[in-house]
């Protein structure tokens, strides 16, 4: 397959939400051929995935080809979360605690691998979902940072788009944020040693959580875990992206359903509310240390890597890791996949390290 570049009304995708037992809501494609030895549609699908790692191949294959939309959000939002997993590993405590000024109270997940304890590291964790809906696999996902990474955790269940545009969402992070500083002896954390992250759109959400806590100068933040994050509205609207990116799970066209749901004007509208979009503040200078991990033809590959090489030219610590054949959420749609353990792997000796630094 020649790796071209469109431009977006010219791209044929679709996409659909996601499965009760995927990551989160995002778009999914399925490419069935009907079979035959000579069908031209063999080739077709050799080649839709002949650059998809081949351990992560049969999620594709089984999963419905639909377009996100309206009515399909809705229909995804009323999907169950995904059980706890039962103990050894430590089990979520949901509380509430102030929101800004003038907002509701924010809903959270506080995941504490040793109660009583003190002086622990603490991970802000802001979940995916194209910022329009939940991950379903919330708590599996942050017992397992609290188990593996031996840290408290607090995922924050903020307001979504549409019905709350920006800044409605990252107040609420901040206001979690600021609960877990103010409240640092009663959870048992070291306030020095306190980190953001979080999956596509919730590393988005880290993104700009670190950005606020920079500029108010009021909580240090010491870490950003950022895992496929989606940083840039311009991806698939006014920056075209490459034919051989973006075609499995999270493509162009949910990239705009979201952005525009979120920044309740269309994806790449030439004037935005400064600090909307991550990829679009200029001065990213100041920043704690960060480690982003995408996959090689995740839809975000490209804008993640330009935001990596930014934050060096800014003199921000960053390592960045690109998994071949990844495409967006490869690692919780095939969690037992080499390349799936490759990449958990390196998010949790990431965050450790980093926890150990202090």
């Amino acid at each position: 397959m020649k790796c071209i570049t469109k431009t977006a009304n010219q791209m044929d995708t679709i996409h659909s939400h996601e499965t009760s037992n995927s990551s989160e809501t995002f778009g999914t494609q399925s490419h069935m051929p009907p079979s035959g030895p000579s069908s031209p549609a063999d080739g077709l699908e050799r080649n839709i995935y002949r650059l998809v790692d081949p351990e992560l191949i049969s999620v594709l294959q089984t999963r419905p080809q639909q377009e996100f939309s309206t009515e399909l959000l809705i229909e995804a939002r009323k999907r169950p979360l995904m059980a706890p997993l039962p103990p050894p590993f430590p089990q979520p405590v949901i509380r509430h605690v102030p929101g800004t000024p003038g907002a509701p109270d924010v809903r959270v997940i506080i995941v504490d691998p040793n109660p009583g304890a003190v002086g622990r590291p603490v991970f802000v964790h802001t979940h995916g979902g194209g910022y329009v809906t939940e991950n379903t696999m919330i708590y599996p996902l942050i017992q397992t940072i609290a188990h593996d990474c031996h840290c408290v955790v607090v995922s924050v269940d903020y307001r979504l788009a549409p019905e709350t545009p920006y800044p409605g969402s990252l107040d609420d992070n901040y206001a979690a944020l600021q609960w877990v500083y103010d409240n640092a002896e009663m959870l048992g954390i070291d306030r020095r040693r306190i980190a953001v992250g979080g999956e596509s759109a919730g590393g988005g959400h880290a993104v700009a959580l670190a950005l606020r806590a920079r500029d108010r100068k009021q909580i240090p933040v010491m870490f950003q875990l950022l895992m496929y994050p989606m940083l840039d509205d311009r991806t698939g609207s006014t920056h075209p992206v490459p034919d051989c990116v973006g075609r499995h799970i999270w493509t162009e066209a949910s990239n705009r359903f979201a952005w525009t749901a979120f920044l309740g004007v269309p994806a790449g509208s030439p004037d935005l509310t400064p600090g909307s979009v991550p990829a679009r503040v200029d001065d990213l200078s100041g920043l704690p240390p960060a480690w982003i991990g995408t996959g090689s033809i995740d839809l975000f590959a490209d804008e993640d890597i330009t935001f990596a090489r930014r934050l060096i030219g800014a003199g921000v610590p960053t390592e960045l890791a690109v998994f071949q054949g990844g495409y967006h959420g490869f690692d919780l749609l095939a969690p037992e996949a080499a390349v799936s353990k490759r990449f958990a792997e390196g998010w949790k000796s990431a965050l450790k390290r980093a926890f150990s630094k202090v």
